[in-house]
């Protein structure tokens, strides 16, 4: 399993990934993974029941958008994936529009 267009892994949480959501949104969609390292390993999150109950807020808060959010299990330890599905409008980031391409996010100027 490798990072990809519709793929990427984050170690730990932080607000600023709301943005790879919004590329996400503005190409094909695709899953964030919270709690695996940039190898693909499970290195799990300390705080899931948190992050379940505050990431979907967060989401529509910012985005203006619903996303997906669970718990998953990878080798015993905790994962959070959040799945955004495209939108057929244009998604904004605080004003900022972002993309996803290839396995990188890029800010639309």
């Amino acid at each position: 399993m490798k990072e990809s267009q519709n793929t990427e892994w984050k170690e730990s949480w932080h607000d600023e990934y709301i943005k790879w959501l919004c590329g996400f949104a503005n190409a094909e969609g695709g899953v964030l993974v919270v709690g695996r390292n940039d190898k693909g390993q499970p290195v799990g999150v300390a705080d899931a029941k948190k992050l379940l109950e505050d990431l979907p807020n967060k989401i529509r808060d910012v985005l203006g958008i619903m996303a997906e959010v669970r718990l998953v299990l990878g080798k015993g330890k905790d994962l959070i994936e959040i799945k955004v599905d495209p939108y057929p409008y244009p998604v904004s980031y605080k004003g900022q529009y972002h993309v996803r391409t290839g396995s990188t996010k890029q800010e639309l100027k």
